[in-house]
């Protein structure tokens, strides 16, 4: 599986900073957005505020995060230039001319995901994107981001979060699978004893929340009793407070960028199998 996730955190010297960045940052994504599809590897990113002290940028993306780093570096450097006048220890700027600096200094400020889910690990977002064109499918739907933050109750329930989660590796990406809708998905270890659920999906969120409660509400459960304020469990039989607490940890996305916008998991999965079968077709007329 060449896919791969990152989820960067920039820290910030002030609060201010952090209001100052959510501010700052819509204007500049039409710039960012250009660069990932002149990249052509990103599949889909986002900023978001954490907190007061933290900057998060997320991406799910084919190959190596080095060489990303450096394409971003050449392509986007104004916008990351922008971010580091309110970070605490940027690297050099201008990023662009910096790019060996700023490879260096994400690469420290990576947090590394428990897990990695993919609706379709086999192929990138440039063979999606021209699968796509190919038979002209676009806007058969609207994909959004979903980005949980759940506060753990302390540093050790922290701990058994994390292995929890760890050893559940394969059982949570069977129930993704079975949900139908969600892209790519991760959960990731945040600042201050905190877990982040980050996923691109299809469809509504109410939509999203009650399929996703009957086929992984059980990981949740088992999450929320290490969290703090937690919904009533089990997940399946309190749907609306699931729905409320979700819609209240869900942090705002700055700059949602997708390659490939309106297609859902079932239709990349149509696409794949229809080029599946004129490969086969084509190599049995040639046999023939």
């Amino acid at each position: 599986m060449s896919q791969n996730h990152f989820t960067l955190s920039f820290p910030l010297k002030t609060p201010g900073d952090a209001k100052t960045l959510a501010e700052l940052l819509p204007p500049l994504m039409p710039q960012l957005f250009e660069a990932a599809d002149i990249i052509g590897t990103i599949h889909y990113s986002r900023f978001t505020v954490l907190s007061e002290k933290t900057l998060l940028f997320l991406g799910d993306f084919d190959g190596e995060f080095g060489q990303l780093m450096t394409d971003l570096a050449a392509h986007a450097g104004p916008v990351f230039d922008a971010i580091f006048q309110h970070v605490v220890n940027p690297p050099p700027t201008p990023v662009a001319i910096n790019a060996e600096a700023f490879v260096k200094w994400t690469g420290a400020h990576l947090l590394h995901a428990l897990n990695l889910y993919t609706a379709y690990p086999d192929v990138t977002a440039r063979e999606i994107k021209a699968l796509a064109a190919a038979a002209d499918v676009h806007d058969t739907s609207e994909q959004r981001p979903f980005l949980v933050i759940l506060p753990i109750k302390s540093s050790i329930a922290f701990t058994e979060v994390k292995l929890l989660l760890l050893a559940r590796g394969k059982g949570t990406t069977k129930d993704l699978d079975k949900v139908g809708t969600p892209h790519f998905a991760q959960f990731v270890p945040l600042e201050d004893n905190q877990i982040g659920f980050f996923t691109v999906y299809d469809g509504t969120f109410e939509t999203y929340i009650a399929d996703f409660t009957k086929n992984i509400g059980q990981v949740f459960d088992l999450l929320f009793k290490f969290t703090k304020n937690a919904p009533p469990s089990p997940c399946r039989k309190h749907l609306q407070e699931f729905i409320d607490f979700a819609a209240g940890a869900n942090r705002a996305p700055i700059g949602f960028y997708s390659a490939y916008p309106g297609l859902t998991v079932q239709d990349v999965h149509a696409l794949i199998a229809d080029s599946k079968s004129q490969a086969g077709s084509q190599r049995f007329a040639m046999t023939a």
